[in-house]
């Protein structure tokens, strides 16, 4: 056994993490090598030029404590308070609503929090990097859920195609956004992603969720896609290009697709800038909606049995802010962008190139909803169905956003876990 070898070893032997072991291995390696080369240009054996990088390195005890400190895993606990802050808060419109009484919704909401809690756990203890090299088949997953809802089901949810496997589960499109988000990752980090390449990548996807119908998963991930692409390895120009091009191509998608619309079709669609013109359709959503949150107080109105449409989903926020109050309501806002901004801290931290795309990634998903969810009930963008994070009931959304904590979580942890050659 060489000195080298022995040094390493005893060195080790002081770090505590075992994830973190074979890192400082790799790092000591390279520098006792590179440390030997230069007392080999000087003259020296083989052996007496390992001998002198060995002793170069000093104290094996205590350069072992002084890594182990450096390079020991680190836990977001501002990250995961906030999360059971908002798995907490999502119990509240159940319990407005009188829903949390009926086992079924309960006990519901209580296994898919339990999920989402096991499912951010989990990740933050996988190492993240071990996905880089998996790209494809992250993607090639995300395709295949994304084939069979399209071509091989006939059973809808409000117009959305699913494929139930009895008492088991039921797949649906928002299932290929994760393995799409990992994917996404992988191909930015990589040098030799080119931009045909990319146009085939990103469109195939895209008018899977396009012809599926899957409006909502198009625009989510259509955002998280164009928002990664500005930490990919393409330079800024080539970045800007796409964006405009991209812009041109879905200003002439909408136009050819709004000459095509029957009239009441566009009736709907421009309830939005007239909700009068529409009061039977969609207007009357937008004006149920400005009526609800106008009798809204500051704190809230107790016993009230106001009828809130999809109050428990798509329009839990409004359903909060009526029966809370605003003072509540603006608490909730305030912990679900707590939530965003601890994790931009965090991407500042973060040097690994692939471990900052999965951060922006999983902002981008966590923002586009959170965003559009409160634009929509306050009637500034048009109603889609789209859930608030961790407050709408549904174990998909949850399941989702928990697993984007769980990938903040897994890169934080290994923040230090960085080769400094």
């Amino acid at each position: 056994m060489n000195k080298r070898h022995v040094f390493i070893t005893e060195v080790i032997n002081h770090i505590k993490s075992k994830e973190a072991k074979k890192y400082v291995a790799e790092e000591l390696t390279y520098h006792i090598k590179e440390a030997k080369k230069g007392w080999l240009e000087k003259g020296l054996t083989e052996s007496q030029a390992e001998e002198k990088a060995v002793q170069q390195m000093g104290s094996p005890g205590k350069l072992g404590e002084q890594l182990s400190r450096l390079h020991r895993p680190k836990v977001d606990w501002i990250l995961i308070g906030l999360l059971v802050m908002a798995f907490g808060l999502g119990f509240l419109p159940l319990i407005s609503l009188g829903y949390i009484d009926e086992r079924y919704f309960s006990v519901s909401k209580l296994m898919t929090v339990l999920l989402g809690a096991a499912a951010a756990a989990g990740l933050m203890f996988f190492d993240y990097r071990k996905w880089k090299k998996l790209g494809w088949l992250f993607y090639l997953i995300g395709i295949f859920i994304l084939t069979i809802l399209r071509f091989f089901t006939s059973t809808t949810i409000n117009g959305a195609p699913v494929l139930r496997i009895p008492s088991i589960l039921t797949i649906e499109s928002t299932m290929a956004i994760p393995f799409l988000f990992f994917a996404w990752a992988s191909f930015f980090n990589s040098e030799r992603l080119k931009v045909w390449q990319f146009i085939m990548l990103f469109a195939i996807p895209f008018s899977l969720f396009v012809t599926m119908p899957s409006m909502v998963n198009t625009y989510i991930y259509t955002v998280m896609v164009f928002v990664m692409m500005w930490w990919s390895k393409f330079n800024r120009k080539i970045v800007m290009a796409i964006w405009t091009a991209m812009a041109g191509g879905m200003a002439v998608l909408l136009f050819s697709f709004w000459n095509i619309l029957k009239s009441y079709q566009k009736t709907r669609l421009l309830a939005f800038f007239h909700p009068d013109n529409d009061p039977n359709g969609t207007g009357y959503l937008y004006s149920r909606m400005h009526e609800i949150l106008t009798k809204a107080r500051w704190f809230g109105n107790a016993g009230s049995k106001e009828f809130i449409p999809e109050a428990h989903t798509d329009f839990v926020f409004v359903s909060f802010v009526y029966h809370y109050g605003w003072m509540f309501a603006i608490v909730l806002v305030l912990i679900l962008t707590l939530l965003a901004v601890r994790m931009v801290a965090v991407s500042f931290k973060i040097k690994d190139s692939y471990g900052k795309l999965l951060l922006i990634g999983a902002l981008a998903l966590y923002i586009v909803q959170l965003a559009t969810h409160l634009a929509t009930s306050f009637g500034v963008f048009p109603i889609i169905s789209i859930s608030l994070p961790f407050i709408s009931y549904g174990l998909m959304p949850t399941l989702v956003n928990a697993i984007l904590i769980g990938v903040v979580l897994s890169v934080y942890r290994r923040k230090d876990f960085i080769l400094t050659y």
